[in-house]
This record gives structure tokens, sequence and C-alpha cells, in this order.
């Protein structure tokens, strides 16, 4: 069928076709898409992607270094995770003379023709993710639709984008053995989302140090928490109702450890000495809630700094294979765990 054709074998006059306008209308939408109406440059923006048309008309999008403009795409931009990494980018990028936008995927429907025609017609230098689940990106059957892009945060080998993060096993491996290392040995895990590789390798560092000590993982101690304050308070209250409850918890994030250390609070649990709690992430919050909280602490500043160099450096050649960058992380210790006997 039409729409499955390679984007090389795909004409301008196919775009036009498909979307129902006139050639000159595709044309207006690549060289000056603020002169034709939203609804036609959604038709258009919406045939290019199903044919996968990348345009070659507006030769001055091609070239590298020339919007000086940076686009960032933030899963939920209310996150104060993100904070820190999107400051080091910002800083990063004025020096290098660049502008960055920033596209919340939680709060803005990134599927809107601004977003699309600015990264389907080179509008934009360079594409920062700051999550794999950008769902902007869904639609974007044809690799060379997009500019150079680089992932901050999260590794997808899926996905195969060079990327700048952790080893998020590692450190979870280290957390968990901090707890083990107090002579805890009943330690749940509150993970976040399956579907995003970081909490799988987080989930995969728990296990592996359980079973590094030969203590079997038990299933009722792995909770399942979507990131959030509440999912956190929740998961607390489901562990504290098991027949043998545990005495330390491994959470994926710090929202949710807040949210532990806020339940446990109501409940009469005192923390460190009836539950040793562990985050990761390392936000603001962590040290002033009550008591402060033990995490892993990711070099969130850095890991935007680097990020955007390496994107950069794509940009303007300098770097024909990008490959990626592991920086690493680690563990603050506060009140809300007990001190190791060692």
């Amino acid at each position: 069928m039409e729409e499955n054709l390679p984007s090389y074998r795909t004409t301008m006059k196919d775009v036009a076709k498909k979307a129902g306008v006139s050639t000159a209308t595709v044309s207006r939408t690549l060289t000056s898409p603020d002169k034709v109406s939203p609804s036609a440059r959604n038709k258009v923006m919406q045939a290019m992607n199903e044919l996968g048309y990348s345009s070659t008309l507006n030769p001055r999008h091609q070239k590298s270094h020339d919007s000086g403009i940076l686009l960032i795409l933030v899963p939920d931009i209310c996150d104060p995770f993100f904070h820190e990494i999107i400051r080091g980018i910002e800083v990063t990028a004025a020096a290098a003379g660049y502008l960055v936008l920033t596209g919340d995927c939680a709060h803005q429907n990134l599927q809107e023709v601004s977003f699309l025609d600015k990264i389907l017609t080179r509008q934009i230098d360079g594409l920062l993710l700051l999550g794999s689940q950008v769902p902007v990106l869904s639609g974007l059957s044809y690799r060379e639709q997009l500019p150079p892009l680089v992932m901050a945060n999260e590794f997808s080998a899926d996905l195969a984008f060079p990327t700048v993060h952790i080893d998020n096993l590692t450190a979870a491996f280290n957390a968990v053995s901090w707890l083990l290392d107090s002579g805890l040995k009943k330690i749940a895990c509150i993970t976040g989302p399956d579907t995003m590789s970081h909490c799988r390798y987080r989930r995969q560092g728990y296990i592996q140090a359980l079973s590094r000590r030969n203590i079997p993982v038990e299933p009722r101690y792995l909770a399942r928490g979507d990131f959030s304050f509440a999912s956190g308070c929740d998961a607390l209250t489901y562990l504290m109702q098991l027949p043998d409850p545990p005495d330390a918890i491994f959470c994926h994030n710090d929202r949710m450890a807040l949210g532990v250390l806020h339940q446990a609070a109501l409940m009469g649990i005192r923390v460190p000495e009836q539950l040793s709690v562990i985050g990761f992430d390392d936000i603001d919050a962590a040290q002033y809630s009550h008591p402060p909280l033990t995490t892993v602490t990711q070099p969130r500043f850095r890991i935007g700094c680097e990020a955007a160099a390496l994107l950069i450096e794509i940009i303007q050649g300098k770097r024909v294979n990008g490959g990626s960058r592991l920086l690493e992380a680690g563990l603050t210790v506060r009140q809300s765990t007990v001190t190791p006997a060692r």
C-alpha cells in the first residue's frame, strides 16, 4: 500500500493526495508553516508521518546549528526529579549558543502539529528525551525523520539512541546491600512501572542483592507503585498488613519513599527503629522529610550537562557515533535507615 512505501520513494504529490490538499499547501507547510492554517498543517504533517516522508525542500532546516534551538521532551514537568537535569541542559546549551524549548508530555498534547512540524521539518537542531515513553515518537515510523537525538536519564536498548545515564542495577544492588549490612533481612521493594527500563534494572538489582546473601525473594514483598507519593502510602499499608511485614523498604524513587514515611507516621511505625526506608534520586525534599531520607543519589545536573554536550557534539559533526555515557551514582545516608554494625 502507498503509505508503506519508504520515504525516499514518497513525493510531495503523494503527501498532498493523502492529506487532501494541494501540493502548494504541502510546500508552504514545509517552508513557511506559520502561513498555513492549523487544520491544513495538521493534515499535511499526519500524511507525512504516515507515509514516512522526509522533506529536503527546505535546506536551511537541514543544516547543523542553523535554528540554534534544542527541544527537551519531559515525561512530567511537575516531577521534581527532572528540574536539575533540565537546568544542566540549559546551562550547557546556553554556553554553546543554543536556546532550549521544553515540551511536557504529561500536560501538553505532544501530538499537536506545533511539535510535529518542528521535528519533521527540522526547525530544531536536536532533541533531548528525558524518558523513553514519549507519545510524539510513537507515530514516527522512520528514524530519518528525527533530528539528532540523545536520551538523558533512562537507557533503552530497544530504542538504541545515545544515552547519558547511571547504572541503575548496580545502584539498586548497593542500596539493598546497605540494608542487608545493617542486619535487616525482610526487605520489601516498591517498584515503579515495569514499562520503564530503569525500573526493571532497579528491580533486578534488588533481587541480585538478596540472592547474593542467599535470601529468597518473597513475592509479596514486591509492591507495585507508579512513582507517586500516594502509591508509596498505599504500598506501605499493604505491606504492613502482611502476616510477616518487612523491616525495611527499598523504593524506586523518592516520592514513593516520602509517601512511605508519611504513612508510617500515621500508622505509628517508628522510622528507622521499626522500619528502615531507602529512596532513589535524592530530590530536594529528601533532606527535609521526617526523618531525612536515605537515598540513591543521581548526578542529575551532570546528567543534563553531559546529555546537552553530547547532543551538541553530534549536531556539529564532532561525533559520528554518539555512543553513551555512564555516570556514577552514590548513596546519601540520612536518618531513615539504621547504621550497619561493621
